[in-house]
């Protein structure tokens, strides 16, 4: 943290007054649910992004990214997204929702620094956001409870940047809790926490560090493939989103809806089951059969939703094939990305020295770290002139 202080003084000429600190955060099980109002059942990790601000005596806003070494600036009345902004327009999104609901903003200095994983589906943009609003609402004042203003942060993201961000992960970030889960219901957005009897087995990721070239014109598509499943489905039987429906709903519609489509809607509401039943496994302490729904959701996600690639594929083998694995899944909308794996710690080290055949294979050099279930957005910094 005290670096972080040093580089917002070498920047701006002073110390910060506030700095939070949000997690990124990483699907155990329910991909590709939440924009079909399903269940999903995330956790936030143990790496951060980090972001100090200052107030300015004029109407500037000033942004400084220590990873990136990067520069932005631009003003209050001249607040808009720019694409050459790139990572500032999170902030920026923020500042501008806070205006929009008459909260009284003027000019700030930010610095920016973060540990969580970019372009992965770790939710590093999330990260940034909820750390940029937390440390505006107790900078100027603001009461606005976690539902509050995680759901602010997440209508900013949507309308500035045109970000994939759901109010889940928004949630997560702001209301996790260390060593558990939350498992949230994407229609009505109530959630419980799961505790997480890991005993000796730990939660590794591994970043295929393939390029998500695909990714948002593929999601677009998956999307749209389940609004055509949910339009022909309801003319037999009322429904709003394929939560509405079960596995033998699309089963019995052979031949009213295109095959490809069927498939990959089946991924869908099956999903929702396995999130369901990773739930009752948690809570009986079932290691086992946690695991073996991870697995059955990568094979879905492979096989039926058509998300995942040949590197991830062999990650996730990899995996299966390691003595000490309960299960292991692709993480994310796919397309490259990262992979997830609940594995004895003790069989990590045989687990990673199975990656070194990866970058031979696919030139591209993979990175495994261990994450721990953590807690929401924080005040980690406060400066003692501040709260006076």
């Amino acid at each position: 943290m005290d670096d972080l202080v040093r580089s917002h003084k070498e920047e701006y000429g002073e110390p910060p007054q506030l700095i939070a600190s949000a997690p990124g955060r990483v699907n155990l099980i329910g991909e590709h649910t939440d924009y079909n109002e399903g269940y999903v059942l995330p956790i936030a990790i143990n790496y951060f992004v980090q972001v100090a601000v200052s107030h300015r005596k004029d109407q500037h806003l000033k942004f400084y990214s220590v990873d990136f070494k990067d520069r932005k600036r631009t003003s209050i009345s001249n607040l808009r997204f720019k694409k050459e902004d790139r990572w500032a327009n999170y902030p920026k999104a923020v500042v501008s929702a806070l205006i929009a609901r008459g909260h009284p903003v003027g000019g700030l200095n930010l610095t920016v620094r973060g540990s969580v994983p970019q372009a992965v589906g770790l939710a590093s943009s999330t990260a940034l956001e909820a750390a940029t609003g937390f440390a505006l609402q107790r900078l100027l004042g603001l009461t606005l409870g976690g539902t509050e203003l995680a759901r602010l942060v997440q209508d900013a993201e949507k309308s500035f940047v045109g970000g994939h961000g759901t109010l889940a992960d928004h949630l997560v970030c702001r209301l996790a809790r260390p060593g558990t889960a939350m498992l949230l219901d994407t229609r009505s957005m109530d959630f419980r926490y799961v505790p997480l009897p890991l005993k000796g087995a730990r939660f590794l990721i591994t970043n295929s560090n393939v390029p998500r070239a695909l990714g948002d014109s593929e999601y677009n598509l998956r999307r749209a493939e389940c609004d055509k499943c949910v339009s022909l489905l309801a003319a037999k039987r009322p429904g709003r989103s394929l939560r509405d429906y079960s596995p033998s709903d699309l089963r019995d519609s052979m031949g009213l809806i295109p095959e490809a489509t069927r498939k990959k809607c089946l991924h869908v509401v099956e999903e929702n089951q396995r999130v369901l039943e990773a739930e009752a496994a948690l809570k009986k302490g079932e290691l086992a059969a946690f695991g073996k729904l991870m697995n059955r959701s990568h094979e879905s996600l492979r096989d039926q939703y058509e998300v995942s690639c040949p590197e991830l594929d062999w990650l996730v083998k990899r995996a299966w094939e390691t003595e000490g694995v309960y299960g292991s899944r692709m993480a994310g909308v796919g397309f490259g990305g990262c992979t997830v794996t609940l594995v004895e710690e003790k069989s990590i080290p045989v687990y990673v020295s199975r990656l070194e055949a990866y970058e031979r294979i696919f030139s591209f050099k993979p990175e495994a770290f261990v994450c721990e279930p953590t807690g929401g957005v924080r005040i980690a910094y406060e400066n003692s002139a501040h709260k006076r």
